[in-house]
């Protein structure tokens, strides 16, 4: 029998994973035509998910699929693939869908691909020890706010970065910096907390988002700006934050420490800020 964890959701069924099928004609597997989201679930409760939910709907929307559900109806949906309490991530993902033959061109009525499922959540890294970084030129697409599964170009930006045996590239286009290749980034300079502001070359992140609203909560000077790729070099403190990840500390960039080498005292302060707010949920 399989387990409920490996239970997914397709096109309005719940089914085990291995039974799962898809066209290859589906848009998503011949031309990546489709968005998606990661949305962590903490004590069996979803993590901000009006937020996501927005954050979807406004990449289908830029990408021209029409609203699918309502939020409490993806609620209903995602909430069956949670199997107990555990800490776990929801994997959502939508595509145009199958066409009758594969042309660039868009169909006239398509009928949208859906998929979920949920895995086990863990942290790969020691956020108390913290993880190296490498900038790099932002060689991606215009379209960073969407949440495309067209994830090559960022794929092939964060191998260069594990192949160098660190955790993130940090990308920088014109000068400045925009996000990392699977994370949002924010450092510490002159001790007030400093994020690129929202634009076409980053994602909007949920994560970013609540450490805005913790900061400001918490009386820690907070600010949406650009960041220079040599204010970066020089910051007391570098962070990515994702889902996933939640808040990740860099104490090596570019092969030079940061600060002290060590995750400074502003992230510690946040990152019990943060698990707080994690224990409220669960507890919620």
């Amino acid at each position: 029998m399989t387990p409920e964890n490996d239970i997914v959701y397709l096109n309005g069924r719940f089914l085990p994973l291995e039974e799962a099928r898809i066209s290859v004609l589906d848009r998503g597997f011949l031309f990546g035509d489709g968005v998606y989201e990661v949305i962590p679930a903490y004590g069996g409760r979803l993590f901000r998910l009006d937020e996501h939910l927005a954050r979807l709907e406004s990449s289908l929307d830029q990408i021209r699929i029409r609203p699918l559900l309502s939020h409490r109806e993806w609620e209903s949906i995602l909430e069956r693939l949670l199997p107990d309490d555990r800490d776990r991530s929801v994997y959502l993902q939508v595509t145009r869908g199958v066409a009758e033959k594969r042309d660039h061109a868009m169909p006239a009525k398509p009928t949208p691909t859906v998929f979920a499922m949920s895995s086990e959540l863990k942290n790969p890294y020691d956020v108390h020890v913290g993880v190296g970084a490498i900038t790099l030129d932002d060689t991606r697409w215009q379209l960073c706010q969407v949440k495309a599964i067209t994830l090559l170009a960022n794929i092939l930006l964060r191998q260069q970065a594990l192949d160098s045996n660190c955790a993130e590239a940090i990308l920088i286009r014109d000068g400045l910096v925009s996000e990392g290749a699977a994370s949002n980034v924010f450092a510490v300079i002159d001790d007030v907390l400093v994020t690129p502001p929202k634009s076409h070359d980053l994602l909007p992140g949920i994560t970013r988002d609540l450490l805005l609203e913790l900061a400001q909560a918490n009386a820690i000077e907070a600010r949406e700006a650009a960041i220079p790729a040599e204010a970066l070099a020089a910051a007391d403190e570098i962070w990515l934050t994702s889902s996933t990840r939640e808040i990740l500390p860099v104490v090596e960039l570019d092969g030079k420490r940061v600060g002290d080498g060590s995750p400074g005292s502003i992230w510690r302060s946040m990152y019990d800020i943060y698990q707080a707010y994690k224990q409220s949920l669960r507890s919620s």
